[in-house]
């Protein structure tokens, strides 16, 4: 009996010493989360939060020759030109992040994105994020957005999200001669990890009120992670990186491009 109630004493002084480190390391944004190794999933964002005064950096290409087109011809549309981009994050305050992103089509995004709730107590994290996109160099057509990220992570093996999002300004026509001039996407993606370092990832962005032509940008691919670098191959049938390009929807369902993302923390 006295050796029944040492264990049992042991056991509740070893948890209450180990439940406070655990709970810190939870607590701490630079220890990774298997389940959420990146800030973006292809081109819908994540709750991963980036530490205080740390930053990171984001390369997307997409190349604009069809995977269909001509075969090993162009090399499955590698030979054709690509649309490209270059993003920069910046931690400013706990759970806070701010960030510039410029393809080469001369769009600028500027966003912000701010952690209300963290899963633990509850099944779920949230994120509040809001952007504008400036086209011609930030100097023309703005379209500003708000939106949410909710995520919930199946212990180190998956993620899965759902984000709606409203854009304004996404019909590209004078506003004289449109009826609807906003979106609301709803982002819906998953990531899941098959092997330690080797991940799965899929999103699809339907338009769900507003301006909704073409069909739904979807994206899928593969990544592998190795120390702060994540690099992703996928294959979606449109070009959208940001929110305001994503509401206008992909050009067809019937041809299928290549990309890449590469990241990089420095952390």
């Amino acid at each position: 009996m006295n050796r029944s109630l040492a264990r049992l004493f042991t056991a509740a002084a070893l948890s209450l010493c180990l439940a406070p480190a655990a709970f810190a390391q939870d607590d701490d944004d630079t220890v990774l989360k298997p389940a959420e190794p990146d800030f973006t999933i292809a081109s819908l964002g994540t709750n991963m939060r980036l530490p205080q005064n740390k930053m990171t950096f984001r390369l997307t290409h997409r190349f604009e020759g069809p995977l269909n087109d001509n075969g090993i011809g162009d090399l499955f549309g590698l030979d054709a030109g690509a649309q490209m981009g270059l993003e920069f994050r910046y931690g400013v305050i706990t759970g806070g992040q701010v960030g510039f992103y410029r393809t080469n089509d001369k769009t600028i995004e500027l966003f912000g994105q701010y952690s209300l709730l963290r899963q633990g107590s509850l099944p779920l994290d949230l994120s509040a994020r809001v952007g504008v996109e400036g086209t011609n160099n930030f100097q023309d057509s703005y379209s500003p957005s708000v939106g949410l990220v909710i995520s919930h992570r199946f212990g180190d093996a998956a993620a899965l999200y759902v984000e709606p999002t409203w854009v304004n300004n996404t019909n590209t026509l004078p506003k004289e001669l449109v009826d609807d001039n906003d979106s609301i996407n709803l982002g819906i993606g998953a990531r899941i990890r098959i092997r330690p370092t080797v991940y799965v990832i899929g999103e699809v962005t339907p338009r769900v009120s507003g301006f909704k032509p073409n069909s739904n940008q979807a994206t899928f691919g593969i990544e592998k992670r190795a120390g702060g670098h994540m690099f992703q191959l996928n294959i979606s049938n449109g070009f959208a990186t940001m929110p305001a390009s994503l509401a206008r929807g992909a050009f067809t369902t019937d041809n299928w491009y290549l990309g890449f993302n590469l990241a990089r923390k420095f952390y």
